[in-house]
This record gives C-alpha cells, sequence and structure tokens, in this order.
C-alpha cells in the first residue's frame, strides 16, 4: 500500500492516478471530502497534515509514503510527528516533495527555511526517502483559467522573463518510480522543465490550444504585488517576485533529473496546455 498526501492537487492526483495504473494499492490523503474522479480501487482517507494523530488510519498497513503539504508551503506541520507515526505505522520509505527553493533561495524563510526543515526532519528520520525539490508548475497557468474564459486574457508580471516550469504530471511520474525502487534511496532530484517559457509564451501556448487568441496583459510589479498580496504572506509574495522577475542562475539552470530518472525528457509547456486546454474554454 502506498499513501499519497496532498491527493486532491495538482501532483498528488496525478500521482494517484499513475500508482492505480500500474496496479498498487494507494491511499488517497486530503482535508477534504473524498475526490469524485479516484480511481476504481482506490482508498480515501480524510486527514489534516497538521494533526498527525488523524493520520493514523491511513497509514495502517502502507509501506511507502508520498509526503506533500497540499500546497500550504510547509507552514504549520511538524514533519517530525508526521514521520515518527509514519514509522509506528510501519512505513520504510517517504518520497518528499519539497522545493527548487531549498537550494536557490535559501535566505527566504518561505521557500527555503520551512522546506529545508522538512527535508532534514526527513533525512534524519530513520526511513528510505528520496527528496524532489520542483521548480514552478505549469499548472499555475491555472490561476488564468477564468480570465481567459470570461475575456480572453492573461495578466502577470515579467511578460518576457522566462524559467523552466515542470509539468506536474513528470513529478508524478518520477515520485512514483521512487516509492517503488531502491535504487532512488538517499536520491534529492531536481525537477524543472526542458526549456524557460516566459509568460507571454505561455499564453500563447494556451492560445494555440484554444485555436482562438488570449490576449497577453503585462502587470507592474506592484499590481502582481497587490494581487498576490490578497493570498500570499508577504515574505513569500517577496520572494515570487523576485524569481519571477529576476531568477538566479541555479533557477535558470535545465535539470538533468526528469531524463535521468524517466528516460524522457521533461514535457514542455505547451503539452501541459494542450492536455488542459478544458479549464480555458
Amino acid at each position: 500500500m502506498i499513501v499519497v498526501t496532498g491527493a486532491t492537487g495538482n501532483v498528488g492526483r496525478s500521482l494517484v492516478r499513475t500508482m492505480a495504473e500500474t496496479g498498487e494499492r494507494v491511499t488517497a490523503v486530503s482535508r477534504g471530502i473524498a475526490p469524485l474522479d479516484l480511481p476504481t480501487g482506490t482508498r480515501h482517507v480524510q486527514a489534516d497534515l497538521t494533526k498527525p494523530e488523524t493520520l493514523r488510519p491511513a497509514l495502517d498497513g502502507a509501506e511507502a509514503l508520498f509526503l506533500h503539504d497540499g500546497g500550504a508551503g510547509g507552514h504549520g506541520l511538524d514533519p517530525r510527528a508526521i514521520l515518527d507515526a509514519a514509522k509506528v505505522a510501519g512505513i520504510r520509505r517517504v518520497v518528499l516533495l519539497s522545493s527548487q527553493g531549498v537550494l536557490t533561495r535559501p535566505e527566504s524563510p518561505s521557500h527555503g527555511g520551512v522546506m529545508r526543515a522538512i527535508e532534514d526532519a526527513v533525512r534524519d528520520s530513520g526511513l528510505a526517502w528520496t527528496i524532489l525539490r520542483s521548480g514552478g508548475f505549469a499548472s499555475n497557468a491555472y490561476a488564468w483559467a477564468d480570465s481567459v474564459r470570461a475575456e480572453r486574457t492573461a495578466a502577470a508580471p515579467f511578460g518576457d522573463v522566462g524559467i523552466p516550469v515542470i509539468d506536474p504530471a513528470d513529478i508524478a511520474e518520477v515520485a512514483a518510480v521512487a516509492l517503488r525502487k531502491d535504487e532512488h534511496t538517499s536520491q534529492v532530484y531536481e525537477l524543472n522543465g526542458p526549456a524557460a517559457v516566459t509568460p507571454r509564451q505561455q499564453a500563447e501556448a494556451i492560445a494555440t490550444a484554444l485555436g482562438e487568441r488570449v490576449r497577453f496583459v503585462e502587470l507592474t510589479r506592484d499590481e502582481a504585488h497587490a494581487r498576490m498580496a490578497a493570498f500570499m504572506p508577504e515574505p513569500v509574495v517577496q520572494t515570487t517576485l523576485a524569481v519571477l522577475g529576476e531568477p538566479n542562475a541555479a533557477e535558470l539552470r535545465l535539470s538533468p533529473d526528469v531524463q535521468r530518472v524517466l528516460g524522457r525528457a521533461p514535457r514542455p509547456f505547451a503539452e501541459w496546455a494542450r492536455r488542459n486546454v478544458e479549464a480555458f474554454r
């Protein structure tokens, strides 16, 4: 049995499907009610990672754990308590979805500090472990879904600054391999896309997938800050704007790790857009 936390997120949902398709028994964990599109035979357990005791029913009888905070950035978690609960339940292997920011923005409390502490807990857990450090998700473009559907517009700052975003389905496939194969134990993989892609190019890819024009609107830094501050803590806003506007060399480096693990190149953003075009119709 493999336990997948964050099972309703972009990575977790893909991982549950990928593991189920290979015949693995999967327990999907989320904070909300059971998702409606779980593969046949997949078990769902409602649990809150900030309350590790709620995980116990999910962990019973499982051998491996995919640990992801469901998009909370690690805030509010006690990773050592989660991992202790996993060990008591008999979990032998953990695959952690971490952040590229641990390496590229170590000074950032949100992108580097919190996730570094979770990584350290995983390394110290006594379990077999693999750490996946992800760059920006291609699925962040879902933020445009409403405006593309309503007005055929997409707005973002730094329209011509590109970073190599990663398809969540690629993260899920790498995680599926690491959860099953011993040779990935004690490895740290950096996962990003095959090429830097700008916000303007992302909007063009969505337009191509739709077969309709999508107008790109470039926001000023202040405009972007105001929008992000409505749902992000200030330190997260500041670091996110820095990554998007002034990516450093480490954030622009194209990692070979997807190719190394899967034997193929990571998917380009345009493929993600084609596969998820219905969200923008």
